[in-house]
């Protein structure tokens, strides 16, 4: 492997995420996140939408993007292993 190689954050998460897909893809599938997360990740893409945002809402949102992918990323390899 190459000393300067980076990981992407598909790469980081993919290896967990085929560890939770395996434990109860039923259940990966149907994670939802709550009204109130929903709602914070809404406001602060209206924030960053008006160019209002704050470094620290920036770094918020940007953690609330990298669990949604990777919840996306668990989802999809729990249906896969759903259609087996």
């Amino acid at each position: 492997m190459d000393k300067f190689w980076i990981m992407t954050v598909s790469e980081a998460f993919g290896d967990v995420a085929d560890v939770l897909a395996q434990l109860s893809p039923e259940k990966i599938i149907g994670l939802k996140a709550s009204t109130k997360m929903s709602e914070r990740v809404e406001l602060l893409t209206n924030f960053k939408k008006e160019g209002i945002i704050t470094l620290e809402q920036t770094q918020e949102l940007e953690r609330f993007l990298a669990l949604n992918m990777f919840i996306n990323l668990a989802k999809a390899r729990a249906r896969v292993l759903l259609v087996q």
